[in-house]
């Protein structure tokens, strides 16, 4: 199939699959109608679909991950003097590394938000429709909301990555606490050793903070990051690389001072 035949069949189907999108306007530009496809799914909760449905649906998600470029481990510059530590700005849904974390809400389920700009958003949508359903199946194994400091790792699917450890970040959006300190090393060390648990060898490692603000860094934070983990890789076995991967370049300015 084509892209436009692939995109023209997941529309299809997914319009279809609820009544309420009836009367939805399909854009005439394959642009437009990418960008619908993804709202589509990015609303889409957990359930049950067709083989042939996954079927396309990974044939242009694998499309899309090469239209995106993906970062190998060696496109990447270690920081001087200690070569188990990368710092990179980028999305971290293009690395090509054994895990990735996601920031996640409560639910576990992902951004709901169409189109919304959050890395959550776009580990969703570029795993595919199976990510959702994985993390729906973990959390209907317990009674409450994930909490903060824990971790839950699942198949990557269709992005680079092995695999997606998914932890709940603590509320970061002002001065960092005794107590929130304490959150976060929990919530990073819970990701690392999720990580060893499962043998994976190379883990990107976002800003984990709540904040609403995209732009919020906190060099306190960053610090904890930094500390926990080099802590943590002394004692690991199989945990040798860690990509800090950050959004802009103050956060990169921040991670390269503290690791160098």
């Amino acid at each position: 199939m084509t892209k436009q035949e692939m995109v023209n069949y997941l529309l299809g189907y997914l319009l279809k699959e609820n009544s309420q999108y009836k009367a939805i306007h399909i854009p005439e530009d394959l642009s437009g109608q990418e960008s619908l496809l993804r709202a589509l799914l990015n609303v889409r909760p957990p359930m049950a679909t067709s083989r042939h449905f996954l079927s396309v649906q990974n044939d242009y998600l694998q499309l899309k991950a090469a239209e995106r470029v993906v970062v190998f481990l060696n496109h990447l510059h270690t920081v001087p003097n200690d070569e188990r530590f990368y710092v990179w700005k980028g999305d971290i849904t293009r690395l090509k590394v054994d895990g990735i974390v996601n920031t996640a809400s409560r639910h576990l389920l992902g951004c709901f938000e169409p189109l919304h700009n959050c890395s959550e958003n776009a580990i969703h949508t570029y795993a595919g429709v199976q990510l959702r359903q994985d993390c729906y199946n973990l959390m209907e194994q317990q009674p409450y909301e994930e909490p903060t400091g824990t971790a839950k790792i699942t198949p990557a699917y269709n992005l680079p990555a092995k695999f997606v450890l998914h932890t709940v970040s603590p509320n970061l959006s002002g001065p960092l606490t005794p107590m929130s300190k304490d959150l976060l090393t929990q919530t990073y060390l819970a990701c690392l050793g999720l990580s060893e648990k499962n043998q994976l060898e190379s883990v990107a490692l976002p800003a984990i903070n709540s904040s609403k603000d995209p732009h919020f860094v906190d060099e306190n934070v960053a610090e904890v990051a930094v500390q926990t983990t080099k802590q943590f890789l002394e004692q690991s076995h199989f945990v040798k690389k860690v990509i800090f991967a950050v959004n802009n370049d103050k956060e990169r300015h921040i991670y390269q001072k503290l690791l160098n």
